[in-house]
């Protein structure tokens, strides 16, 4: 007992010895990060204080400091070029001690606008980086910084104040502050020479326009990605201000061209061509800053569209997001009359007609199931894309088809509706959900409804539709809101239809009885997904090869067996065989996605075989339009029931596909069947995430003229003219 407690008091006494000699090291661990800034100086509007990254001078001959501001909701402080009013902050180093000077950089600002009046600044919190220079290295410096600085909401507040740090000689540590100086130094522009030209963002020129007070100056920027909500800040000579840019993104969503107001100031035959000016190019978490000359106007500068919309208020090659969302629905809508749903919505309209007898609140619940289970399906593919947008992948419309596995599912689920629709198993809700939702002309729930519905949604994606496109371009290449938002939409307008029979369920009475007829539509109704079945295994074909493909045809011929034996067997047998076709599902898809890639030799020797269409080659697409040449670029796939459409109807026969077989015009072909990253780049470049996509190129239009989404003869014609000429159309090589 005594040795026990004798050893307590040896561990009690060893730990507050190991807790007095961490209590007395950890003040000199952490004095330096503590020493290394000022106090906060706190006014009615916000703080702000002076912070360093270093410790001390150590052997080098610079330190970095901050000047740190918070400020209060709605107040803000100014940039070094503050717009139509206030001013930026400034400091004087007077009374420092080995310090040669130093140079505060400026981080990307903001655009407010207020009355009409456009001032540039930061909100919330800023860190100003500064890099100091010193007298001598190594030795102690004391920083004495006298900040004068303005800040405003409603009203305007002006303050002065000094901070002063102490960094003693021979520390050579960092602060905690440096991380914070750190983040701030990577928001301040990219200095770039050469017209502004770098990876992330380009000013390719800029040329003034107009004389007089009537000037204005057209800017040509780029990006390597998508350009968002790009935003431009010009400083220019004493005089001339500038107002907020007027932007158009055209159908290649990484160039926009901008119109800036300028206003002159009051003396004779004032214009800025000619002179250099600094500009500042913003799109999101990117900005660049850098000279450039001012040239005289070109026809291109002088033809801006005026229909081009504001920085701020516009979003996405043109239009606001409340015409994105208009496009989304008219889209969705357009989706019903598309090939990929035709099949699904002949058995919706069959249901309808089955209807014709029932109640109206019958008819209503029915129809909205399927409604719910078309835009809950709509939701849940946003749900997927911002995932994996997040984890940094490519997305696009309809890239599941990409995958056999997603096919192998696709092909089972249509078996299985072809064995409902020959009345060999229902869909049911179990218990007594399923008694109070039963139809009973139909014998099919809720379930089946919501089912019929979402199946709808997954079979619409490989189609796209007039508006689709743009709706859908736009919200992949903005955030999770946008996406959502345009997703729902999308929902909505396919479900256009089940929802105006839900809302007026006397449509259904209008149809035609139910009789014997019936048996022939569905004999029809069977052929047709039959067919969509055979579509899709001929797109497994083509990704896994023949063997493959037959072992899944083979496991789907093994279900429907399985599926016939379904109404002979007993309740308990029944469960078995459900479990034995998820089991038969689940090998095809497994099945498939380990095949996958053996299709590759197949469309290799497709490709060979086509003299008219070459492989896809941005770079051969240059070198043929500095040639002279006019080029098509289509980009398609097996699954994409559209482009099927438009090859058969459009590019393979007539006048088309005559100059398509001649020398005068190239055709290539994007093949996105499989994933491609090359063609997702492709795409992106114009703002598109799905298919069909077909361009022009051309001498006259070397940068491309993409086709609407559903083809006609006349409009690649046309396409045709602009980019080559007359002599284009006539066999004649443009000169």
């Amino acid at each position: 007992m005594f040795l026990a407690g004798y050893k307590l008091f040896i561990a009690v006494r060893a730990g507050l010895l190991a807790g007095a000699v961490v209590l007395g090291v950890l003040p000199i661990l952490v004095s330096p990060s503590l020493s290394a800034t000022s106090e906060w100086f706190n006014h009615d509007q916000g703080a702000v204080r002076l912070i360093s990254a270093n410790a001390g001078p150590g052997t080098g001959q610079t330190i970095d400091l901050g000047l740190q501001f918070r400020m209060k909701p709605g107040w803000k402080v100014y940039w070094r070029s503050p717009g139509d009013a206030g001013f930026p902050p400034e400091i004087s180093w007077v009374g420092s001690s080995n310090f040669a000077g130093a140079t505060m950089s400026w981080p990307a600002p903001k655009r407010f606008s207020v009355l009409g009046l456009e001032t540039l600044g930061y909100k919330k919190e800023v860190v100003f980086p500064i890099k100091a220079e010193l007298l001598e290295r190594g030795k102690a410096v004391k920083v004495s910084a006298r900040v004068r600085f303005l800040t405003c909401d409603d009203i305007c507040v002006p303050y002065e104040t000094t901070f002063k740090l102490t960094l003693p000689e021979g520390r050579d540590l960092t602060t905690l502050a440096s991380g914070t100086i750190a983040a701030w130094e990577a928001k301040v522009p990219k200095y770039v020479t050469q017209k502004g030209v770098s990876a992330l963002l380009a000013i390719e020129g800029a040329e003034i326009v107009g004389t007089g007070d009537n000037q204005a100056l057209i800017v040509q920027v780029s990006g390597g990605d998508a350009l968002k909500k790009p935003d431009l800040f010009v400083e220019g000579p004493v005089g001339y201000s500038f107002k907020k840019p007027k932007v158009q993104i055209g159908s290649i969503v990484n160039k926009a061209l901008m119109r800036i107001e300028i206003q002159v100031p009051k003396t004779p035959n004032a214009t800025l061509a000619g002179k250099t000016v600094t500009m500042t190019l913003v799109d999101g978490d990117r900005a660049i800053e850098g000279k450039v000359t001012l040239s005289g106007a070109s026809a291109a500068a002088a033809a801006f569209p005026s229909y081009a919309s504001d920085a701020n208020g516009e979003i996405g090659m043109g239009y606001s997001f409340l015409v994105i969302l208009g496009f989304a629905l008219l889209g969705g809508f357009i989706l019903n009359l598309m090939p990929c749903v035709l099949p699904v919505l002949s058995i919706k309209l069959l249901t309808v007609i089955s209807h014709g007898g029932e109640a109206p609140c019958r008819i209503r619940t029915g129809f909205l199931a399927s409604s719910a289970g078309i835009i809950a399906c709509f939701l849940l593919l946003g749900t997927v894309v911002v995932g994996l947008q997040g984890a940094g992948l490519a997305v696009g419309w309809g890239i599941q088809f990409q995958q056999p596995a997603f096919l192998a599912f696709m092909i089972a689920i249509i078996t299985l509706f072809a064995c409902n629709m020959c009345g060999l198993f229902e869909i049911r809700l179990p218990g007594p959900l399923a008694d109070a939702a039963l139809n009973s002309s139909q014998n099919s729930s809720l379930g089946g409804h919501f089912f019929t519905g979402a199946f709808a949604t997954l079979l619409a994606t490989p189609c796209t539709a007039p508006f689709l496109g743009t709706a859908v371009g736009f919200a992949l290449s903005h955030g999770p809101f946008e996406i959502y938002s345009v997703f729902l939409a999308l929902g909505i307008g396919l479900a256009a239809p089940w929802i105006v029979v839900a809302a007026f369920p006397v449509l259904a009475h209008r149809l035609p009885k139910p009789g014997h007829w019936m048996i022939t539509l569905k004999r029809i109704l069977l052929i047709a997904l039959i067919g969509t079945a055979l579509w899709l295994l001929s797109v497994m074909w083509f990704q896994i090869g023949s063997a493959a493909t037959g072992i899944v045809a083979s496991l789907m011929v093994a279900m429907v067996f399985a599926v016939w034996q379904y109404r002979h067997l007993g309740e308990k047998a029944r469960f078995a065989t459900w479990v034995i076709v998820g089991l038969l599902i689940l090998i095809s898809m497994v099945g498939a996605r380990s095949f996958n890639g053996e299709g590759t030799e197949r469309a290799i020797a497709l490709g060979k075989a086509d003299s008219v269409w070459r492989k896809f080659d941005i770079a051969a697409v240059q070198n043929e339009v500095a040639k002279g040449k006019t080029v098509l670029v289509d980009v398609t796939a097996d699954w994409c029931l559209t482009c099927q459409v438009n090859k058969s109807l459009v590019l393979n026969r007539g006048r088309v596909a005559e100059i398509l077989g001649g020398s005068h015009i190239i055709a290539m072909k994007a093949d996105w069947t499989k994933p491609d990253p090359t063609i997702a780049a492709y795409l992106k470049r114009f703002g598109r995430y799905g298919i069909p996509f077909n361009v022009v190129y051309g001498p006259m239009v070397p940068d491309g003229v993409p086709l609407p989404e559903i083809l006609t003869e006349s409009t690649v014609l046309e396409a045709f003219e602009k980019a080559g000429g007359e002599a284009t159309l006539r066999g004649v090589k443009a000169p």
